[in-house]
């Protein structure tokens, strides 16, 4: 895992519980809308996951970090491999390292066809995973390389697999999706930890904000082998700081 001076390095090579919230770039509004969109975060997060365009076309979420990180929030930039071959992908992290951008979260993106743009193209030259390994082998010290998980793929073996291949391209975290079924969650949780993927790298169960979710994250950061809580709060990023509070998180 590599360890930077960034607030989510330190975070994640410490022995407290590590929070993140997701946020969407503002669609308009320019410099004030990401200004506003900062302040609704809270300032308790270890860092801000700016998503790029997951259900919609959004505004630039490479110019929505580089806003947030003049605002002083340690950040991380989704990167999706749907939209852009390996050249555009290489540029915009190279680009987000100089911009101060403390990680990404390499994200393969749900097919344009299912909402973001039927109409457009998908591009997928690499997959998240050899995204993930092309950012480490930069050898960008500075640079927090995280990767997605998801609790709920079949058969578990696979998913198992999957895991393995993006710890071993280098992933310092695993953003889940959001947890919808405790008891499956749970037992996903424990094929990690028999393979000990759990101390390689740091998992971070996600939550998606509404009723039930403080008692969710709650339980949530009790069990075994789960280094931290990620909301999923785009869209919603006001009620992050209520399920913190609630949850106890901080």
């Amino acid at each position: 895992m590599t360890t930077t001076k960034s607030k989510l390095g330190e975070a994640l090579t410490s022995s407290r519980l590590v929070i993140t919230a997701e946020c969407l770039p503002p669609r308009t509004g320019g410099a004030d809308a990401v200004k506003q969109l900062a302040a609704l975060l809270p300032s308790k997060l270890d860092a801000v996951v700016v998503a790029d365009n997951p259900e919609k076309i959004g505004g630039s979420a490479l110019a929505c970090a580089s806003l947030l990180v003049r605002e002083g929030i340690t950040t991380v930039l989704s990167m999706v491999t749907r939209d852009r071959n390996r050249i555009a992908l290489e540029s915009d992290a190279l680009g987000a390292a100089a911009l101060g951008i403390d990680g990404i979260l390499c994200l393969s993106g749900h097919h344009q066809s299912l909402g973001v743009s039927p109409q457009a193209a998908g591009v997928y030259d690499i997959d998240s995973i050899q995204l993930t390994q092309m950012v480490k082998s930069w050898g960008i010290a500075e640079m927090l390389v995280g990767a997605a998980a998801h609790p709920y793929q079949q058969p578990i073996g696979l998913t198992m697999l999957r895991l393995k291949k993006k710890i071993a391209a280098g992933a310092d975290f695993l953003l889940t999706e959001a947890v919808t079924d405790l008891p499956a969650f749970m037992r996903w949780m424990e094929a990690v930890r028999a393979a000990g993927l759990d101390q390689k790298t740091a998992i971070l169960a996600g939550v998606q904000p509404g009723e039930g979710a403080a008692k969710l994250a709650a339980q949530l950061k009790t069990v075994p082998g789960v280094r931290g809580i990620h909301l999923l709060s785009g869209g919603c990023e006001a009620q992050a700081a209520g399920v913190i509070q609630a949850a106890g998180l901080a």
